[in-house]
């Protein structure tokens, strides 16, 4: 995401100076006058600091690290992972998030435009559907905050030394029960990630269903498996959250 800024920042600047350095637009030369010669080398000037403030601030300078509480956006929660991309033993599970974060994004879209392509958006319908998606999309966040907790927790250098040899004057026990709470970070990272998944899936059997029927009643919509799969998959998270 960063190195994309970046390149965005590059180019814009290179096409600035392209518009006013080339003959065939404004032509400015700082070998002719005075005026054109200041203003050139001024514009240098200020491309290069641009340049470099803006590698610094992008790739340099320490990010804010927003709570997971106060992370409201897709791309919130995508930069939030990325800053675990680094730790070993996570390096294929952060991943799977990020893939997972980008297919939901990808999945809400089509159902906003099959539902939008069938219903009115003020009809029952449309927003006993829109409505389900929305919850369920609060829970597959609500999951992923709750890996970012965890992560914000987890010592990868106290993981790391796990397998270190010089931990051999500790007792059996006290190693077994250092592994055992590392593991319990991992696992449930993997838990979140793999409830995550069925509600994916579950997203692309109610996204079926909808495709297969050619018209809805209200009460057809609350018996459809998919949505009563999607309706439980709520309670049995408000529940837990109570």
């Amino acid at each position: 995401m960063q190195i994309v800024k970046l390149a965005g920042l590059v180019i814009g600047v290179a096409v600035l100076n392209i518009v006013v350095f080339s003959p065939g637009f404004l032509g400015v030369s700082i070998s002719g006058g005075a005026l054109s010669a200041a203003f050139g080398v001024t514009l240098l000037l200020a491309s290069a600091v641009a340049l470099v403030s803006g590698g610094y601030a992008l790739l340099v300078r320490p990010r804010a690290v927003i709570p997971p509480k106060q992370l409201s956006t897709p791309e919130d929660y995508e930069e939030a992972l990325s800053r675990y991309r680094r730790v070993k033993a996570l390096e294929d599970d952060i991943r799977l998030a990020l893939e997972q974060i980008d297919r939901m994004r990808k999945k809400k879209q089509t159902l906003g435009d099959v539902l939008g392509q069938r219903f009115e958006p003020g009809e029952l319908s449309y927003r006993k559907f829109a409505s389900v998606t929305a919850e369920v999309e609060n829970v597959f966040y609500l999951n992923i905050r709750s890996i970012l907790n965890r992560l914000n927790v987890f010592d990868e250098s106290e993981f790391r030394s796990l397998q270190n040899p010089k931990n051999a004057r500790f007792s059996q026990k006290l190693l077994q029960e250092k592994t055992n709470v590392y593991n319990d970070y991992l696992t449930f990272v993997k838990s979140s990630l793999d409830a995550n998944e069925e509600i994916l899936l579950k997203l692309d059997k109610l996204l079926l269903e909808i495709t297969r029927l050619d018209s809805f009643e209200a009460g057809d919509i609350e018996n459809m498996p998919g949505m009563q799969e999607l309706d439980t998959l709520i309670k049995q998270t408000k529940f837990y959250k109570q």
